[in-house]
């Protein structure tokens, strides 16, 4: 009976088999294959790599982009917004200088008689002509029986705390007829000339300051003419 070694046959394959994977394995032009597929690979997937790397900082680029350019234009709308804004105050404020401008040159004549007025109600005897009003500069036009009512109407005007300033006054002394007096009559029974009295001419020139008047008050009264020795209403006339 003959006998076989199953065991040796396979053993002897196998080892044979390994033997020639490993000839074929440690061969140079082996080596290089596997080393050229391997740096292939490698080399295949940094490619990949990078591309992919690439297009998501496009993406991400793209869309900081988009968010800097929508940015911008909600800025410029703003600052658009603003600008139509701050026209629109400056019109706002344009109109209200034109309405207090206005209001002053309005008022002006009328605080200016006010403030006249009250000062010659505590002098009596003081009748106004006229009074001229040229911006700040006023020129006030009377008469008055004696020269310490035109001083006294002076100093009220002075000590106004500067509401009328640089006072300067001329005074003019001259006779004129007494129209409320009767002419005498001669013993002929002919009427002679009314008895004449002696009044003084004053004109005083002035600054008027219209930021110093306490208040104001709508309305120009109209001129008239003032009579010799009778009370008349002042004439503001504005240059």
């Amino acid at each position: 009976m003959i006998k076989i070694n199953l065991l040796d046959s396979v053993t002897e394959r196998h080892s044979g088999a390994a033997v020639a994977v490993e000839r074929k394995m440690s061969s140079p032009t082996s080596k290089f294959v596997l080393m050229s597929i391997a740096v292939a690979f490698l080399l295949a997937a940094v490619i990949g790599w990078d591309v992919i790397s690439t297009n998501m900082a496009k993406t991400e680029a793209e869309k900081q982009l988009a968010d800097q350019k929508q940015i911008a234009a909600d800025l410029e709308a703003v600052m658009k917004e603003q600008a139509e804004l701050q026209a629109k105050i400056n019109n706002i404020d344009a109109r209200i200088n034109a309405i207090k401008k206005l209001r002053d040159s309005q008022a002006g004549p009328s605080a200016v008689l006010d403030a006249i007025r009250d000062r010659i109600a505590s002098v009596p005897g003081l009748y106004l002509a006229s009074v001229e009003q040229a911006g700040e500069n006023l020129v006030i036009k009377g008469n008055s029986p004696n020269e310490a009512t035109v001083t006294q109407f002076g100093r009220s005007l002075e000590f106004s705390n500067g509401l009328f300033s640089n006072l300067n006054i001329e005074t003019v002394r001259k006779e004129e007829q007494n129209q409320q007096a009767l002419p005498a009559v001669s013993s002929q029974g002919v009427a002679g000339e009314a008895p004449k009295v002696q009044i003084v001419d004053f004109t005083i020139k002035c600054s008027y300051t219209s930021t110093q008047a306490a208040a104001s008050k709508e309305g120009v009264p109209t001129t008239t003419a003032a009579a010799p020795g009778a009370a008349a209403p002042p004439q503001v006339a504005k240059k």
